[in-house]
């Protein structure tokens, strides 16, 4: 009782104490584990996205080679990721192209997180594919079969030629320019024909093949077609059919 009465009579000498023994609360082992033991556990889930970010590149650079395994060259690409700190930390991470793109120079591919907490962001990549074409070694009129020697070897990013520049020079080679073509140009589909297409107005056979016979016509094509496509066909009556391209020369009509 006595030492009651003396701190009482010196408020100041009270605080002392109490802040003394408070500090000393707080900086002991015990209290220091019941603090972690308590911490939120979101903020330990907090971990920034970007501690995943070698990982996340190459799986876009692998994501990237199979779009591009049908293409006959080596891809390179520069993947430059945005800033994920910004995003919780993810452990499904989900890459994609938006809509239906497909590969270009320069383009945005998507990163989708799926857990623990959903989120969609984009990296910026710079694409190339290098590998080997053929452009034409001297001008072709229209209606020229391409030869071996009208095709010269390039190398260089495929990406940046023509969307329908022919690659396999076996589709080259035999068929016919539909269009005149200037020399050392990247050739493209829409500029050739196969050898067995039929052209329209050009004059055509016409087969009926039956049970146990054939009966053969004369017609005009209305219309280009290659081997396998349907076309329509006048015949020397004024009838107007339609049929599948056999050939060159053949259309074949359904009995």
């Amino acid at each position: 009782m006595p030492k009651f009465i003396a701190l009482a009579a010196r408020p100041g000498a009270f605080l002392s104490v109490v802040l003394i023994s408070f500090f000393s609360y707080l900086s002991s082992p015990a209290t220091a584990w019941a603090q972690a033991a308590n911490a939120s556990p979101r903020a330990a889930a907090t971990t920034p996205a970007n501690s995943a970010t070698p990982d996340l590149t190459q799986r876009i650079q692998d994501f990237l080679s199979d779009k591009a395994s049908a293409w006959p060259g080596t891809l390179h690409a520069d993947v430059k990721l945005p800033d994920l700190s910004r995003y919780e930390a993810c452990s499904q991470y989900e890459i994609f192209l938006p809509g239906r793109a497909s590969l270009r120079m320069r383009m945005s591919v998507g990163i989708q997180c799926a857990a623990p907490q959903p989120w969609t962001t984009y990296a910026q990549v710079s694409v190339s594919i290098e590998g080997v074409y053929y452009v034409t070694s001297r001008a072709l009129d229209a209606d020229t079969p391409i030869s071996l020697e009208d095709l010269a070897k390039r190398e260089g990013d495929l990406l940046r030629l023509p969307p329908d520049t022919v690659l396999d020079p076996a589709q080259l080679v035999g068929f016919i320019t539909t269009q005149r073509l200037n020399a050392r140009n990247p050739i493209r589909a829409s500029a050739l024909r196969s050898p067995n297409a039929i052209m329209r107005g050009q004059n055509v056979r016409i087969e009926v093949h039956g049970n146990g016979f054939v009966a053969t016509n004369e017609g005009r094509a209305l219309e280009n077609g290659e081997p396998g496509n349907r076309i329509q066909v006048k015949t020397t009556s004024g009838q107007i059919v339609t049929g599948t391209v056999v050939n060159s020369h053949t259309v074949l009509i359904p009995f």
